[in-house]
């Protein structure tokens, strides 16, 4: 009479109970790799919430301009404001005050007019209209005590299909989002650490190629095709090119170090991290000081004031922003590169045959 087998489980054993199935299934990297997610999703929550719920502005740039005495008492008013929200300095006069706004050294400028009861509210919404807005609340209280008014004029206005001036930050997390997802999907589908420099080094020119096509993508959709953004559409080509490849690099290099938590690591200062403190949904003198400090690091935040930079202000001060993106792209590479070569060396010498004594 014939035996018909029962069910086997995968690790060999007939029938099984269902906890032997679990821990079956359920390898410990598995489990490491859920933690890992979980910990992400919290640190998201507390990022996002953290640095937006509760936008203050804080030590804002700002100048006055008024002659002799008037300027050191405007100057020492603004900066006795419970909170701190300004950092006032004296300017020489309006046009000194137009040129820094446009050399980004200060976000904001009061002209006072001590013969009339008028004065004037230099602004620029190209910068975060947030802000800019913010600037006319602070400034108009001020005013208002004094029993004067206050006229504003936008130096550098956000575009009318630019809203909240968000269309910055946008596009450059669009760029951001190539790049790690593009370096996320050569992990997955290769294996999170190349085998060899050769494999390496494709990777990185693949990568590249996105972040040209990208690049060149985004900067022809928010400006010719949306008309959301003024500014050259090579000067944006250029920027989302570099960014793209940075954010992908840096994910690769991370990838080929930590294998496939790499890329938790490339979500976690990218996403978690980067996003919130880039100063899209609120400028960097709005967030809370932690924020404000990593923001101008990390590649979304560079990437922002960039794109505003080419934008609105004729690229002005973008120096400090390029050189932050490019050491992404350098260190990305080189580490690319490296993790490729020296687990190779090791995995020789492993492999070399034992020697016998005698």
């Amino acid at each position: 009479m014939s035996h018909t087998p029962g069910p086997r489980t995968r690790g060999g054993a007939r029938g099984g109970s269902f906890l032997g199935e679990v821990r079956d299934a359920v390898t410990l990297r598995a489990t490491l790799l859920v933690l890992g997610v979980i910990a992400l999703q919290l640190l998201f929550i507390a990022s996002y919430v953290g640095a937006l719920h509760d936008p203050r502005p804080r030590d804002v740039p700002f100048g006055v301009v008024a002659p002799g005495a008037a300027a050191e008492q405007t100057v020492d008013r603004l900066e006795r404001l419970p909170g701190s929200p300004l950092d006032p300095r004296t300017v020489a006069d309006g046009a000194s005050a137009r040129k820094q706004i446009m050399n980004r050294q200060i976000d904001g400028a009061l002209i006072v007019d001590p013969g009339g009861g008028q004065d004037t509210l230099l602004v620029a919404s190209g910068g975060g209209t947030v802000l800019a807005t913010t600037l006319e609340g602070i400034v108009g209280k001020v005013e208002k005590a004094e029993a004067r008014t206050v006229r504003v004029v936008d130096v550098a206005p956000a575009s009318p299909h630019d809203f909240d001036g968000l269309s910055s930050f946008y596009l450059v997390v669009g760029w951001c989002v190539g790049g790690y997802l593009c370096a996320s999907i050569l992990a997955i589908s290769t294996g999170a650490r190349p085998s060899n420099p050769r494999r390496a080094a494709i990777r990185l020119i693949v990568m590249a190629l996105v972040a040209i096509v990208g690049g060149l993508g985004g900067a022809v959709i928010v400006g010719p095709v949306l008309g959301a953004l003024p500014g050259g559409v090579l000067d944006l080509w250029g920027l989302g090119a570099l960014i793209t490849f940075a954010v992908g690099a840096a994910t690769l290099a991370l990838q080929g170090v930590f294998g496939i938590v790499g890329i938790g690591l490339a979500i976690l200062l990218v996403v978690i991290a980067g996003n919130p403190s880039a100063g899209g949904a609120f400028p960097l003198p709005l967030l809370p000081p932690f924020w404000a400090a990593i923001g101008p690091a990390l590649p979304p935040g560079a990437g922002t004031w960039a794109a505003r930079s080419i934008a609105y202000f004729k690229g002005n001060d973008v120096t400090a922003a390029l050189l932050v993106l490019w050491a992404w792209a350098v260190l990305g590479t080189v580490i690319t590169m490296l993790a490729a070569v020296l687990p190779r060396r090791g995995r020789e010498e492993a492999e070399l045959p034992p020697t016998t004594a005698g």
